[in-house]
């Protein structure tokens, strides 16, 4: 059998190269000398019949033939990852530690119950919660940091079972100018009020969700600081109904009846990061939380 000419190694670097932007960035999320990595990068490119690198000042460009050779690359390095984690699942069992990514949206309860089942089975097994938002749960995905995914999206090339319906509701504290209106509250209303948003925790394809029209702001890391902000009476904000709902029953908060849009519903998936490498714990864990959770 033939080897390949160019390395794991070299398609590594110069994914991080790709990714980061810059040999400098490559090198340090590397832990590597920016020499290393241009000698990496120029034995590479020895090695293929076109450039795959076009240098713009000190960031780093894709070719044409860069482009298409790195998706190969990027499949290539995740395939490997898989290997040597099906390996590993081979040789030990039971996986010595599960990481499970979920969308901050998510009502955890029935998560921190499938946990605990899953204890019963595996207790050796180390469990690691990575809370996100928005794009950075999709990234604990194509980044491969967790074995399983609770998010709102798909990306292209994984499949999710959908797990659970989560309804975002309008809300304010019972005293906050929005809720004296008596009529249904415009988005006119909602622009000349302070908005408290939770930021976006992914770092490569950092977006917005929801109603973002308020030209002034609150932003929070996460929903329990969103909800003390509210209670504070800060600003109104969107928030799942399940968390809003002890403070709706206590009267410290009120739903705001909007013109338009009062709840918007969002589809939450499970998703395994690998299905072909996915062990004991991770497959366990996966058919406990499609039992626990409402479809």
């Amino acid at each position: 059998m033939k080897l390949p000419k160019v390395t794991l190694e070299q398609w590594a670097t110069f994914k991080a190269v790709v990714d980061e932007g810059s040999f400098a960035k490559a090198a340090e999320v590397l832990n590597k000398s920016q020499s290393s990595i241009s000698y990496a990068i120029a034995k590479l490119e020895e090695q293929l019949p076109a450039p795959v690198l076009s240098l713009n000042g000190r960031k780093a460009m894709l070719t044409e033939e860069g482009k298409v050779l790195y998706r190969s690359a990027s499949q290539l390095l995740t395939h490997a990852q898989d290997v040597e984690q099906t390996a590993s699942c081979l040789s030990q069992g039971w996986e010595t530690e599960i990481t499970i990514g979920f969308e901050a949206v998510i009502d955890i309860t029935p998560l921190f119950n499938a946990i605990d089942q899953l204890i019963e089975q595996a207790p050796h097994t180390r469990v690691v919660l990575l809370e996100n938002t928005l794009s950075g749960t999709v990234e604990c995905l194509l980044e491969r940091k967790a074995d399983i995914v609770l998010a709102g999206e798909i990306p292209p090339g994984f499949i999710g079972q959908p797990i659970e319906t989560i309804t975002m509701i309008p809300v304010a504290h019972a005293n906050h100018p929005l809720c004296r209106i008596k009529t249904k509250i415009t988005d006119q209303d909602l622009k000349q009020q302070r908005q408290i948003v939770v930021r976006d925790s992914g770092t490569k394809r950092n977006r917005d969700a929801g109603w973002l029209g308020s030209e002034q702001r609150i932003t929070v890391t996460h929903f329990g600081l969103s909800i003390q902000a509210l209670i504070r009476g800060l600003g109104y904000a969107f928030i799942p109904a399940h968390l809003a709902e002890p403070f709706l029953i206590s009267g410290q908060l009120k739903k705001l009846n909007l013109h338009s849009g009062s709840e918007r519903n969002i589809q939450i998936y499970l998703t395994l990061a690998s299905t072909d490498s996915a062990g004991p714990a991770a497959m366990a864990l996966k058919n406990i939380l499609l039992k626990l959770y409402k479809r």
